[in-house]
């Protein structure tokens, strides 16, 4: 028994020493045939030819030595590209010089036509009488007039029938008696008459909107008859642009001289109890936007003298001979200069103006414009380029209106009616002749809003804005000028030409 134990474990020990041997010998074999292929690759890399290195990077799928793939041009829509910032300076670039030789050309021509003295004389005829001024500061009897038909209404010494008919009087008196003035006053030079009858327009909205705003009130203190409330028409932000420093009114207690005349010079034709306020007077900010009115203000008038004024004048022969190919010309040679200006007044007026005095009085709703530049139809520029006219417009005449149960589409027209006769108003009225080119032209929106927006679209509808901007304004100014040549220098005329 022992010895057949003992022959079974030396036979089970030359087994495991065989088969760790073999084992050994094929782990060797492995390794010298690893080497091997290992080193023909190694050849294989060192002598591969680029057509064989292309050809196995095919059989890869990798083929990282193509230079073509599907795509599209840049200037293709489908491209997605949109960096034309280069070409963008292109245009800047010609713009300038384009205008550089148009400048260098009136100079050559005309010589300098700018003239500081010719500018006073456009707000003054007379230095001992100043009409517009004077206008100007009688206003103050209608503001007053309104602040105490309020406390009177508020206190119940009046009935709402009363008072209403008193804002009619105190409102119409606004427009008629600065008209009046300007047409009976010799001494008023159009542009005296065009600055007084637009501080008058304004002081018009402003109050109407003071009225309203109030009588909303009333309606809901009425309504909440236990106590008095804050009106819910009239919102305030309680913490925006740092008005935790301003203690927020309630009505009666707006009806001060402080806070209706704070309403009157704040850049604002919505009145509201508690306007939102910023925190402080940036100086710097004050300073730079002070520095942009005056340098714009020069600029504006140095170009009217010296750019404008000449072509206009240069318009009359065409006109008087009916020469249809010259007036054309006259009038895209008017575009320009004109649209210029107008650009110009937008960004001295909305942005300078407008922010200088926010600023000061530390108003805090500084949108006074919007994207009217990227206008694609025609209502939206006219709702977006004066926004504070917008606002008057949506929230005391729109909107009531469709309260009262008028369709949509004749509000609009109601709306485009105003503007019209404000326009014609601010027009007419200094030059003192009525022909209703102004009102004609904001008429004629309607029709083109509905053809841009019928049939125009994306940068076309973008195109006929500017379109009906650049050319729309100098036909007015062409027409209205004309008129008033020939009202005032037409006899004059026929007589040097006979």
């Amino acid at each position: 028994m022992g010895d057949r134990s003992e022959r079974s474990s030396a036979r089970r020990k030359r087994r495991t020493t065989i088969s760790g041997d073999a084992a050994g010998a094929h782990a060797k074999r492995g390794g010298a045939g690893e080497t091997l292929s290992g080193q023909l690759k190694e050849k294989e890399q060192r002598h591969e030819t680029p057509a064989n290195k292309h050809k196995n990077h095919n059989d890869a799928g990798h083929d990282s030595f193509s230079c073509h793939k599907l795509q599209e041009s840049l200037l293709s829509s489908n491209s997605g590209y949109s960096n034309y910032r280069g070409i963008l300076n292109w245009c800047v670039v010609m713009l300038v010089l384009s205008n550089a030789r148009l400048v260098l050309e009136n100079l050559i021509k005309y010589g300098i036509l700018v003239d500081p003295i010719q500018i006073i004389s456009l707000f003054l005829k007379d230095p001992y009488s100043w009409p517009a001024p004077c206008l100007i500061i009688v206003s103050n009897v209608f503001i007053m007039a309104a602040l105490y038909i309020e406390r009177k209404l508020s206190v119940g010494t009046v009935s709402e029938c009363t008072g209403t008919f008193l804002h009619c009087i105190n409102l119409a008196a606004l427009l008629f008696v600065p008209a009046g003035t300007v047409l009976s006053v010799s001494s008023m030079t159009p542009v005296g008459g065009v600055v007084a009858l637009g501080v008058f327009t304004v002081l018009f909205l402003k109050l109407y909107s003071y009225r309203d705003v109030n009588k909303w009130c009333r309606e809901i203190r009425r309504a909440k008859a236990r106590t008095l409330s804050r009106s819910h028409s009239c919102p305030s932000v309680h913490k925006a642009n740092g008005t935790t420093g301003y203690t927020h009114v309630s009505y009666p207690g707006n009806l001060t001289h402080r806070d209706i005349y704070y309403f009157i010079f704040v850049p604002t034709l919505c009145y509201e109890l508690n306007f939102p306020r910023s925190p402080r007077i940036r100086k710097r900010f004050l300073l730079r936007r002070l520095l942009e009115m005056l340098f714009l203000m020069q600029l504006m008038i140095g170009l009217i003298q010296q750019w404008m004024v000449p072509t206009i004048q240069n318009s009359m022969k065409p006109f008087q001979d009916m020469d249809l190919s010259r007036i054309v010309e006259r009038l895209l040679k008017l575009a320009v200069p004109n649209h210029f200006i107008w650009l110009i007044f937008f960004y001295w007026y909305f942005h300078s103006s407008m922010n200088f005095v926010a600023e000061l009085l530390q108003f805090g709703d500084r949108e006074f414009y919007r994207d009217w530049w990227n206008s694609e139809t025609i209502p939206y520029f006219w709702s977006n380029w004066n926004i504070p006219v917008h606002k008057w417009c949506l929230r005391h005449f729109y909107k009531p209106m469709l309260v009262k149960g008028v369709n949509k589409l004749a509000a609009q027209l109601a709306v485009f009616f105003m503007s019209a006769f404000f326009h014609e108003y601010l027009v007419s009225v200094p030059l003192k002749m009525f022909r209703l080119w102004a009102f004609l032209g904001m008429m004629a929106q309607i029709p083109l809003a509905y053809f841009v927006g019928r049939f125009l679209r994306g940068n076309y509808g973008n195109a006929a804005v500017w379109m009906s901007l650049i050319i729309g304004q100098p036909i007015a100014v062409l027409m209205y000028f004309h008129d008033y040549y020939v009202l005032h220098y037409g006899n004059t005329a026929e007589g040097v030409a006979a």
